[in-house]
């Protein structure tokens, strides 16, 4: 039968319409890219650690994913906006990097996320806390893996509501973040009987306290809650305690990383109550992960930084489970799939991008149960996932409405 030159090319045609696509790495290499703070307050809980963390995870992967390099960048963001979200255009239009990782600071997170949504890559928030950032400023290209403002307060508030601590006073810090903590444990405060009988907002960096504590032990709120983080919340404990705030009023930290706790030391935070997703003595596996994160970095690791660890692995296994990088495919897979690791146990990801995972209650030791430098908490209570973090059927977020 002869065929003519015509169809025989419509077939041709045809045939390669409706061939699969074949599943690629782009550019044969997947870029991570590390935005942090290298230099100011979070360096600690984030910085050097996080990109340790990363490399971590890169190298017990193996290096490579479907043959191809796994590369990483990093970058100061400074905690100032404008240059976080320049470096971030700079990562995705010129140097080809796939997922931004990281971010603490939520006005420098807010902004990525919306320029990662623009370019159709992947965001990982481990660092970044505003619960904002799976509410109202949702995006379909991030992931929040670590914690968020609505999970710390809803632990913290609610265990302080149960002891008898139903009025509050705030020291919040006066940017997304802290507004955002303030805000969502108000919120839930009020919900369940509890009063604030005020607040003081500080500037980032603040170094005297002082004026700020006498407020709120002046406000006779039973509990006063440091809606802050890094060199904040330790400045403000250390100085509560020279103020002997903790004879009448209890204090409680909405955000502490363990790397605050030990510069604190069980001496100025004994009996400190603090809400965490993560600590390095919880179980053998986060020991063990631990023990090897500090012989690199010199201290142990803080949620933030076990958090950042977790978030790149899963990615990781999303494109080695679809073969490829394509943002939209790879955040699928990463939804389908559960988490199981030293940092989560049956973790999932919401359709907000909310990944949802037990959190806890801490309270920081007395000198007399403490064993060593390290060993700083007590564990209170665990919290599931489905408990501590904001319902679906309140979220702000277009994507589930």
């Amino acid at each position: 039968m002869r065929v003519c030159l015509s169809t025989f090319a419509l077939i041709v045609g045809l045939g390669f319409a409706f061939a699969p696509a074949q599943a690629q790495i782009s550019d044969d290499v997947v870029k991570i890219g590390v935005l942090t703070d290298m230099s100011s307050l979070y360096a600690d809980a984030t910085g050097k650690g996080s990109l340790v963390a990363t490399q971590m995870a890169v190298e017990d992967f193996g290096g490579k994913v479907k043959g191809k390099p796994i590369e990483i960048v990093s970058a100061d963001h400074q905690n100032k906006p404008d240059v976080g979200t320049s470096i971030a255009r700079s990562w995705y239009d010129t140097e080809k990097v796939d997922v931004i990782v990281d971010v603490p600071t939520s006005s420098i997170a807010l902004p990525v996320q919306d320029i990662t949504r623009e370019k159709n890559k992947v965001f990982l928030i481990s660092g970044g806390g505003s619960s904002d950032l799976t509410g109202k400023a949702c995006s379909p290209n991030g992931i929040h893996w670590t914690y968020d403002t609505y999970g710390q307060s809803s632990v913290a508030a609610r265990a302080m509501l149960q002891r008898g601590g139903d009025s509050w006073f705030f020291l919040t810090a006066n940017y997304a973040f802290g507004l955002a903590f303030e805000r969502d444990a108000s919120d839930i405060l009020k919900r369940n009987g509890g009063k604030v009988r005020g607040n003081v907002k500080h500037p980032l960096n603040t170094a005297d306290f002082s004026s700020f504590i006498l407020q709120a032990q002046g406000s006779g709120a039973k509990v006063i809650g440091l809606a802050n983080a890094g060199g904040d919340t330790t400045n403000a404990i250390k100085q509560a305690a020279e103020f002997g705030v903790t004879k009448q009023q209890t204090l409680v930290a909405l955000l502490l990383e363990v790397t605050d706790a030990y510069a604190i030391g069980v001496k100025d935070g004994q009996g400190l109550i603090v809400a965490d997703a993560w600590y390095w003595d919880q179980d053998d596996a986060s020991r063990a992960f631990s023990k090897r994160f500090n012989e690199r970095v010199g201290h142990m690791p803080t949620m933030i930084q076990a958090g950042l660890y977790s978030a790149v692995t899963h990615y990781l296994k999303a494109i080695d489970a679809t073969g490829t990088d394509d943002s939209k495919t790879v955040i699928a897979k990463m939804k389908e799939m559960p988490i199981n690791d030293f940092f989560a146990k049956d973790g999932k990801i919401r359709d907000d991008g909310r990944m949802v995972h037990a959190m806890y209650l801490r309270q920081m030791k007395t000198p007399a149960e403490s064993t060593g430098p390290w060993d700083l908490y007590k564990t209170l209570a665990e919290v599931p996932g489905d408990q501590a973090f904001r319902p679906l059927a309140e979220s702000e977020c277009p994507l589930v409405k």
